[in-house]
Parts: structure tokens; C-alpha cells; sequence
């Protein structure tokens, strides 16, 4: 069942004794005196449906708890540490002074009973609240997105580390599977004498390329025959641990391997495949992790965190954590779905503003169809030559749907979007300017050309310019904020870190608040 708090200050209670001594506008003294008002019992109510039982933390505890660990990037020990030992944590909780906090393991088991429910992301929604009751962001006819990877909570591990590694799990997760282990899974323990009841790495030559193969051979035959083994079409409709680890056993004993020099993959000789998997996972610790490439220079692993900012105030209106690849990962895709739905954005004409990995047609698109402003960095123009044309130097009819280059030639759009001049390029004055192909010059318009175009036709507006430059900066010090002692997420996989992420920018967003001025006149959350 839920706690409730009875509102009774004790003899030694903090707030009374110490609280003038909490800074004035800190997120410490706003939740010792308004933690009630953020976050009332019933606001946690259906997490604890039924009466029975011992009570649990009142939810204002907790949430103030959360709120504080994740602004200062406690872990759940640190966090409890500090409710124990600080007496701002104490006065921002409502504890007395001698009052030992609560055992660690009930902040897990809030975030699992948060994440379970309907409302997961309820104390960031319950801050977008008081932002709208402030009126802070009412009115405002700008957003800002941007995005940042946030480093993993684990390891990176390699591919031969990774099979002994799941192949381990397979034998705690799946019943009578370490039996089968022992008795089909014997390559490694015959070429190292290291069976799988040991973890890491086994003892070889590791500079030596034949006997790397011969241990990437060994593993994954003693995978594959572990798979064969089993019956992982039954383990698979059962569903829970056991088909998840099967499931990632078989990814990680393809995903970077390829036969060996010389073999058709028939004759089970194996070695690392020289390219790497498009979906690669890093770690079997952490299936969701991903490789990311922010930049060519700048390159990490973990997850992509994606933020919608209103410029004017910081104020962080949405957000969403995801895996750092694929296109439904890409910050154009996951842009548009978060800006699309802000709901503190009203019924004005926005301005979306973002760099050029927003400006995609699609992006475009989207808000072309809300009828809102896109101010995003278009992508820079490559010419097929050095100095040559580009695709904006050649006319476009969208009624048509056909293209004239330079030299005056008019083709059609294919079905794929193709335009092929082809023969025309022959013999033609400012083939030099425009191709090196053989065979003439291919364009390739996408579906949304038309408005890519003019988009970029209108980036060179000196308002455009202006107002990017003047309102665009605000995001990137929102990431900063975001990041500041951040840059690790505490926890494994997209869901859990996705709340966290939440958490985070909820009391970002408190701290902000309290910075424009947050204060409680005739019980409304007002601006002063």
C-alpha cells in the first residue's frame, strides 16, 4: 500500500530548525516547501491499487528523492546516503535530523513500479505543468531541437568476449542448457583447456592471425552447436529470459564473423568479417547499446538523447531517449515526432529551428503540413566536380516533373526519382563542370525535392541567418546543462534510461524554472 504523509513536523525536524539557512531559489528549498504541491500522494495512487500491506515511501519522498539524484547524478546508495547525512536533502524531504533514510532498494523498486504504469514519465509531465500554469513558455512561437549521445553504462565488448560471454547466460537463463554445454559445447575447452564455467578471455597467441581464427572457429561452432542443441522454436514461443537469451546468442555468433579465407561456409571455419554489422551490438550486457558517430572525429557508444527547447527560457518541452542508429533513430525522424507533440505549443505559426540534420524532405514535410516555419541548416550542396554544378543549378518543374541542366537539356523524372541525360552528355561544352560518369550524368531527386529547394533558396535570407544565429544557441547550452556530470547514463537499455533521461530534464527544467523566478502567489505557480 501507499505511505501517506500526515504533514506533522517533528521536534527536530529540519526546515524548522535549519531551513533559513537553505539558499533562496534552490531546488532544496522549493521542494521543502512546496514538495506536497509537486507531487501530491494521489498523483502515485494507482501504483499501489491495493490497501494491503506495509505502507511504502510517501510519494513526496520519493519523487523529491528522484528529483535530487537526478539532478546531482546520485546513484540509488549515494542518494540514499545523502538523505541520511545532509541536511538540505533532509529539509527538502520533510525529514528530521535523526532520521535514517530508507533502504536503497526502494528507489528501484519506484522506478520499476513507475516505468510498469501508464504514466511512466509523470514527475517530467508534472513539471510541464507548473511550466504551463507559470505561463513561460505561452505565447512562444519558437523550438529548438537538437540532439547528444550519452555514453553507455558498460563495457564494449568484442566479439570473442561477447560469445563467451552469452553463451554463459544461455546456461543460467535456459533450464538443462549448462548440461548441454558441457556436453556439446567442447571446441574451446580442446584448443585453450578453458571451458565456459570461466569467464574473460582464454590464454593465446593473440598476436598470431591463425590462432585468433581458430578461437573465433572454436566459439562459434560451440554456439552454433549449443543452438542446434536446443529447442528453440518451443523456447521462443515461451517467450521471457530464456528466448532472449537464445535470441542474442544467434545475433552476436553471426553479426561479426563471415567463413574463412578459402571456405564456403560449409567446412565451419571461421574469422572476424572484415565490416562491421549495420545494427552491431557492442555489449551483451546491454543489447540496446549501440556504436555512435556524432562526427567522423568524434565517435562513442551508448545512446542518442533528443531534446525540444523553447530558446527564450531553456525550458525543455519534450525529450526522448532512443538507440544511437537506424532511420527511425535519426534526428530528423525523432525530431518530428517529439516537436509534432509538444503540447505547449500553441496554435501560432512555430519556428522549428535545428541544424542540417534536420533539414531532410521529410522533416520538411512534417512541417510544411503544420504549416510551420523550418529554420534548419540546410545540407551543404557537393557538386559532383570539384567547383562544378550543383543540383540547384539545374531547373526543376514539379508540374512537369522534369529537370533542365545547365546546357539547356530537359529529361524526365523517373518512377524512382532518377533523371539519366545520359547520351546528352556527350560531346556536350560543360561536361567538365558537371560529371566525370561514363556514362553522363544521374540525379537523384527525392520525394520532397521541390521543398528542399526552396528551403534552401530561403536559408539565404538575412532574417533566416539572424534569427538562427540569435536563437539556436540556447539549445546547445540546454545540452550542456543536460550533460554537466551527465554524460554516462546510469542504467542498461532505451527504457530504463529513457525514464531516467526524463527524471533529468524534469529537474533541469525545476532549476530553470526557479532561475526565471518560480514562486506560489494565491496558490498558482507564477513567474515573478
Amino acid at each position: 500500500m501507499q505511505g501517506e504523509w500526515d504533514g506533522q513536523r517533528q521536534l527536530l525536524d529540519v526546515e524548522s530548525v535549519a531551513g533559513h539557512l537553505l539558499e533562496p531559489g534552490s531546488v532544496f528549498a522549493l521542494l521543502a516547501e512546496h514538495r506536497g504541491r509537486l507531487f501530491p500522494g494521489e498523483l502515485f495512487a494507482d501504483l499501489f491499487p491495493s490497501g494491503r500491506g506495509r505502507p511504502s515511501i510517501p510519494g513526496e519522498v520519493i519523487a523529491s528523492v528522484i528529483v535530487l539524484q537526478s539532478l546531482y547524478g546520485h546513484s540509488d546508495r549515494e542518494a540514499v546516503e545523502a538523505l541520511t547525512f545532509d541536511l538540505r536533502w533532509k529539509a527538502a524531504c520533510g525529514y528530521p535530523i535523526d532520521a535514517k533514510g530508507f533502504d536503497p532498494s526502494t528507489l528501484t523498486y519506484w522506478r520499476r513500479r513507475l516505468a510498469a504504469s501508464d504514466r511512466p514519465q509523470r514527475i517530467f509531465e508534472v513539471v510541464r505543468e507548473v511550466i504551463a500554469e507559470t505561463g513561460a513558455v505561452k505565447g512562444k512561437t519558437r523550438r529548438a531541437l537538437d540532439s547528444t549521445i550519452l555514453d553507455d553504462a558498460v563495457a564494449r565488448q568484442d566479439t570473442v568476449t561477447q560469445l563467451i560471454a552469452q553463451i554463459r547466460r544461455v546456461g543460467r537463463e535456459v533450464p538443462g542448457a549448462k548440461e548441454l554445454i558441457a556436453a556439446e559445447c567442447t571446441r574451446l575447452v580442446g584448443l585453450t583447456g578453458q571451458d565456459y564455467d570461466q569467464p574473460g578471455k582464454p590464454s593465446i597467441a593473440w598476436e598470431d592471425p591463425a590462432a585468433r581464427e581458430e578461437l573465433v572457429t572454436a566459439l562459434v561452432n560451440d554456439a552454433l552447436a549449443l543452438l542446434a542443441a536446443l529447442d528453440v522454436e518451443q523456447l521462443t514461443k515461451q517467450g521471457g529470459k530464456p528466448a532472449e537469451a537464445l535470441a542474442l546468442l544467434a545475433l552476436v555468433a553471426g553479426q561479426d564473423v563471415e567463413p574463412a579465407q578459402d571456405s564456403d561456409g560449409t567446412d565451419g571455419r571461421w574469422r572476424i568479417a572484415r565490416a562491421t554489422a549495420p545494427d552491431r551490438v557492442i555489449s551483451t550486457v546491454d543489447p540496446d547499446a549501440r556504436h555512435a558517430h556524432k562526427t567522423r572525429e568524434r565517435r562513442q557508444d551508448g545512446f542518442k538523447a533528443h531534446v525540444v527547447v523553447e530558446p527564450d527560457t531553456g525550458l525543455t518541452t519534450v525529450c526522448e531517449l532512443t538507440k544511437t542508429n537506424g532511420p527511425e533513430n535519426s534526428d530528423a525522424t525523432v525530431g518530428a515526432e517529439l516537436v509534432t507533440a509538444d503540447t505547449t505549443i500553441g496554435e501560432d505559426d512555430i519556428e522549428v529551428l535545428g541544424d542540417s540534420a534536420y533539414a531532410t524532405g521529410d522533416m520538411l514535410h512534417t512541417l510544411d503540413g503544420k504549416k510551420w516555419t523550418p529554420l534548419l541548416k540546410p545540407w551543404p550542396l557537393k557538386p559532383a566536380v570539384e567547383g562544378g554544378f550543383t543540383i540547384d543549378d539545374f531547373t526543376y518543374d514539379p508540374v512537369a516533373e522534369t529537370l533542365t541542366c545547365p546546357a539547356g537539356i530537359t529529361r524526365s523524372r523517373s518512377a524512382q526519382g532518377y533523371v539519366t541525360f545520359g547520351a546528352a552528355c556527350r560531346g556536350c561544352p560543360l561536361r567538365e563542370q558537371c560529371t566525370t560518369a561514363a556514362s553522363g550524368r544521374t540525379v537523384l531527386l527525392g520525394e520532397h525535392h521541390q521543398l528542399q529547394r526552396k528551403h534552401r533558396i530561403r536559408a539565404t535570407d538575412d532574417g533566416f541567418q539572424a534569427t538562427y544565429r540569435q536563437h539556436r544557441p540556447m539549445v546547445e547550452r540546454s545540452i550542456a546543462w543536460l550533460t554537466r556530470d551527465a554524460r554516462r547514463v546510469p542504467y542498461r537499455g532505451v527504457q530504463k534510461n529513457n525514464n531516467w533521461l526524463h527524471h533529468r530534464v524534469a529537474a533541469l527544467n525545476l532549476r530553470r524554472l526557479l532561475t526565471l523566478g518560480l514562486t506560489v502567489q494565491n496558490g498558482t505557480w507564477v513567474l515573478a
